[in-house]
């Protein structure tokens, strides 16, 4: 496919089956603030080779869709102004208009399925906005038809957590918790919502995702780890920095995919950057996590 490029070490890796893990852009453009956003890529993307794999953070660049930028491209992505946030709606229009675009999870999914990348790392998932029942992430939608498999730390707590579980559901989309019998809620290390199974190793992990394979089932599949102990938040005193922040979005009529960064923002402020700290954390360890799985997952493929 001519608008699609994948960088010579992630395409060697695959012509291998070695592991690849691919990484979103969005945190770049529209989650992290300059300097922060370049180093926490690039620690990403450094936790992914530590976990055994090779990284693919992917963008789109004058209307090309790269499977694992550069250094410099990092770089460059996070310096540009404007830059369109690109969800599946969004992918015919930054290539034909040859725009320079960040990838969502959805928009991250598509390409790394379009590559032949089965993991992909990030730090939380759209979902339901709350007050909003209507306002459902594209991101919940793309996991039920993308056989991809999400590392990530659960939903974003601002979002409203039940409802999201339920369009999951709904969905098809079944999900994992590593190394814990309920679902994380991204600051925080646990909520009292179920999951559909506990796994403990990378190799577990691998394993549903080879299986999921072999039945020629075309949903993704959300692997749901809790943020690093000591890194995490007090729920009560981020649950009360997202009323906050929600309600101020409400006053200020901010909508749509503009109240995720907007409130993301306001519970950092709220919170003396320590929801900042606990986000950086939880996409490092998820990037490693992803690693270790897409090694397993590797090492499954060559025995089969």
């Amino acid at each position: 496919m001519s608008n699609l490029h994948i960088s010579p070490e992630v395409a060697d890796a695959l012509s291998e089956n070695s592991p690849v893990v691919a990484l979103e852009s969005t945190l770049i453009t529209h989650g992290l603030p300059y300097p922060e956003n370049v180093e926490t890529a690039l620690a990403m993307e450094t936790a992914v080779r530590e976990g055994g794999a090779v990284p693919a953070t992917i963008a789109i660049l004058n209307g090309e869709i790269r499977v694992g930028l550069t250094h410099s491209e990092i770089d460059r992505l996070a310096h540009l102004q404007n830059v369109r946030k690109c969800s599946r709606r969004d992918l015919g229009i930054a290539v034909g208009l040859k725009e320079n675009a960040a990838t969502t999870v959805a928009g991250t999914m598509i390409a790394a399925n379009m590559a032949g990348i089965r993991v992909f790392s990030t730090g939380g998932i759209g979902g339901v906005h709350r007050g909003h029942p209507f306002d459902v992430s594209a991101d919940l939608i793309e996991l039920g038809r993308t056989p991809v498999a999400v590392v990530c730390s659960g939903a974003k707590s601002i979002l409203d957590l039940p409802l999201t579980l339920e369009v999951l559901e709904t969905q098809g989309v079944p999900i994992l918790g590593y190394g814990t019998d309920v679902l994380p809620s991204f600051y925080s290390r646990a909520t009292t919502l179920p999951i559909d199974a506990r796994i403990d190793t990378p190799e577990q992990a691998a394993s549903v995702i080879a299986a999921a394979g072999k039945l020629g089932q075309t949903h993704g599949i959300l692997i749901a780890v809790p943020v690093p102990e000591g890194k995490d938040i007090d729920q009560a005193i981020v649950e009360a920095a997202i009323v906050q922040a929600t309600a101020e979005a409400d006053a200020q009529g901010i909508s749509g995919k503009l109240i995720t960064p907007f409130v993301l923002g306001r519970v950092a402020e709220l919170t003396g950057g320590t929801s900042r700290t606990a986000n950086m954390a939880l996409l490092r360890n998820n990037a490693f996590v992803g690693g270790q799985i897409a090694v397993a997952l590797s090492a499954l493929s060559a025995g089969a």
